[in-house]
């Protein structure tokens, strides 16, 4: 069965309630990049995941797409390039990707499924448009550097939003949406509604959602450290844009997201996440 629609006027507040929301969660923490100094810590990726569980597709991806254009226009104190060359398309492809996936019928195994796909097709378009597209054909950057070279910095700036943005996801955008399924169920989808008061989350399949990618974080930082794998990128491409420093940046990534993915994925099995909130009976769904 298909879900009702909100009204279009409904969708047109959303819309706005989620761009500026994600502009001010862009914001604060915009100016904590990535290993290679630009990309951003983002894990305000939960405002635009809630709102394409509970508002559907259009007004996530729109939402998202001009909330970080803002986020990044006020951070450069003009309206940014590479965001609309990278960050608006990845945005708005990847969460109208969200909400489609968990509009037919909502289920915890579908925003499982939504959350890592959308966080990896949505920042694998914004890392290869912003490093080829903004960077070497529209800022005339990187020009030295082999097609290798910017093909491994591209994946290493999607693992790297991939990775500090699914914990995110996966542990407060729950917490989120069973909050406001309790507090305001007029607003929220009947489908949404039953799987978030009327049952518990799946402990396994949110733990192996964390654990999976987890372990290979932990195998890529070994393989950095050990194998051939580091000695070519600090060798071949070094040491001008992988130094001595941000082959340590790019080891701590790997380490530090691969434990703390993995803690989580551990905790959510034992039951120590994800706990079941008491919901007043008349907010329950039959």
């Amino acid at each position: 069965m298909s879900r009702k629609q909100h009204p279009v006027s409904l969708l047109t507040v959303a819309t706005a309630l989620c761009a500026g929301l994600y502009a001010v969660g862009c914001y604060m923490t915009a100016y904590i990049p990535s290993p290679w100094g630009f990309g951003q810590f983002r894990p305000a990726v939960i405002i635009p995941a809630f709102f394409a569980t509970i508002f559907g597709p259009i007004p996530a991806g729109l939402g998202a797409a001009m909330g970080t254009l803002i986020a990044d226009s006020v951070k450069h104190g003009s309206l940014y390039p590479g965001s609309l060359i990278a960050a608006v398309p990845g945005n708005f492809i990847g969460f109208f990707l969200f909400g489609y996936i968990v509009r037919g019928k909502f289920t915890w195994r579908r925003f499982i499924t939504a959350s890592n796909l959308t966080l990896a097709v949505a920042n694998f378009i914004v890392a290869f448009l912003y490093v080829f597209a903004y960077k070497v054909l529209y800022a005339q950057t990187f020009l030295d550097l082999p097609v290798e070279a910017l093909i491994v910095l591209s994946t290493g700036l999607t693992i790297f939003w991939f990775v500090t943005m699914l914990p995110f996801v996966l542990v407060v955008t729950p917490l989120l949406i069973r909050a406001v399924a309790a507090a305001f169920p007029s607003v929220v989808p009947k489908d949404v509604k039953v799987h978030s008061l009327g049952q518990d989350l799946p402990k396994t399949t949110f733990s192996l959602a964390l654990l999976v990618p987890g372990l290979i974080m932990l195998l890529a930082g070994l393989a950095v450290t050990f194998s051939a794998l580091g000695n070519y990128m600090s060798l071949y491409w070094g040491p001008k844009y992988f130094p001595p420093i941000i082959m340590d940046l790019i080891q701590l990534m790997f380490y530090g997201s691969g434990v703390v993915l993995c803690v989580l994925g551990i905790l959510a099995f034992t039951g120590k996440m994800f706990f079941r909130p008491k919901v007043p009976a008349e907010a329950k769904v039959a």
